[in-house]
């Protein structure tokens, strides 16, 4: 058999690991039926008006590039839902960028902001996407572990990362409401949080706000509000109103940093899809409140899941937003996250994350996302019970 060619790709590329969600959820799909809390995908269809708005774009023949930054209808839209909604101000020519996805909307303000050996400051546990895009850039990630602060970001936190350091990060990346723990900040924290990071005036701040919408007993706080010339706001339609296979992010930037950002957008992928743009443009102007009924239905389901989890004594931090739970492994059972999720998924046909997909911090503990029907969560957490039992046995 003739030997394969041996190529020399590209070892930023070669270095990175594959999600270990999409890893797991992958391992554990031949054991069927299975019962899937893994993924961060809305279990809700499209609202109606949004696939209608789509449709009558196909049928008008908007098939063609938009502008790179994208449609100017949408920007608008997309400016006056971010001031109507968190009081954020963006000019919609200027400042507004319509990406692939949150994920483009990521690569595109790391790949432009970011030098070789620049640090990123990365809370953790953490969606691990952050991780792979800073070695991309070949910059270094420098991970500030909050399991010992309720999974939340503190003021001393970062004070005490960055003088650990022998130089300036240039940039720290914050999630919230968080994946995986579910954890966000009141105005009190985000003004904190806020005036630590202006003391840092050249460390930029891409803050994920992607669960802006989902968050249950208060409204969302955005970082752009309190700390505007030093922020990138990365935000989209994924989650808020169901449009996951959609495609459609959306960068808020200062203009001195969008008009560098539009480059690597155009570099990239020219311009976000059309169709769907269109989409975006009714979902943003006749469906802001699209997100009210799933809200809803996931902080129900959510109250079943922590009702179940203390019955068991699990460690567990409500969740403020988004619709993960990051719990604790049983402390009387001694098995690494994966082991204690693989065998549930073997045994009784359950799925869940375990930590250590969202770094070292996340080691001991288990990610359930509760995007998924109330029966089958009411479903999970039975077996959930019986298999912790039997563990302790």
């Amino acid at each position: 058999m003739k030997k394969p060619i041996q190529f020399d790709l590209n070892k930023q590329i070669t270095n990175l690991e594959i999600s270990k969600i999409r890893q797991f959820d992958d391992q554990v799909s031949t054991f069927e039926p299975l019962i899937r809390l893994t993924l961060g995908q809305p279990d809700f269809p499209t609202p109606d008006h949004v696939k209608e708005a789509a449709k009558k774009a196909i049928d008008s023949d908007f098939s063609f590039y938009t502008r790179t930054a994208g449609d100017i209808k949408l920007r608008e839209a997309a400016s006056a839902f971010a001031a109507a909604k968190y009081n954020l101000s963006y000019e919609p020519e200027t400042e507004v960028i319509a990406t692939v996805g949150a994920t483009e909307a990521l690569a595109t303000t790391l790949f432009t902001i970011l030098n070789p050996g620049d640090y990123v400051l990365i809370p953790s546990p953490a969606f691990s996407l952050y991780d792979s895009l800073v070695k991309m850039s070949q910059s270094i990630p420098v991970y500030m572990d909050t399991s010992g602060t309720g999974f939340m970001v503190t003021p001393e936190l970062i004070e005490e990362t960055i003088r650990s350091l022998d130089k300036p990060p240039k940039a720290i990346i914050l999630n919230y409401p968080n994946n995986p723990t579910g954890t966000t900040w009141n105005k009190a924290e985000v003004e904190g949080i806020a005036h630590t990071l202006s003391t840092y005036p050249q460390m930029l701040v891409v803050s994920d706000e992607i669960y802006s919408e989902l968050v249950y007993d208060d409204r969302h706080i955005s970082l752009g509000e309190h700390l505007r010339e030093q922020t990138i706001v990365i935000n989209g339609l994924s989650k808020s109103h169901a449009m996951t296979g959609w495609r459609l992010g959306l960068i808020f930037a200062p203009q001195p940093i969008s008009t560098e950002l539009v480059k690597t957008h155009q570099s990239l992928v020219t311009s976000a899809s059309t169709i769907t743009q269109f989409a975006g443009i009714e979902a943003l102007t006749n469906g802001q409140d699209d997100a009210l009924p799933m809200k809803t239905a996931y902080k129900k389901r959510r109250d079943v899941l922590i009702q179940t989890l203390e019955k068991l004594n699990l460690k567990v931090t409500e969740p403020k937003g988004a619709f993960y739970i990051f719990a604790a492994l049983p402390e009387d059972i001694q098995m690494s996250s994966y082991d204690f999720c693989y065998g549930f998924a073997e045994e009784y046909r359950v799925a869940m994350i375990p930590g250590d997909a969202f770094g070292a911090a996340g080691e001991g503990y288990f990610r359930i996302s509760y995007a998924s029907s109330l029966e089958d969560i009411k479903t999970a957490m039975v077996r959930l019970t019986d298999y912790v039992n039997k563990l302790r046995e």
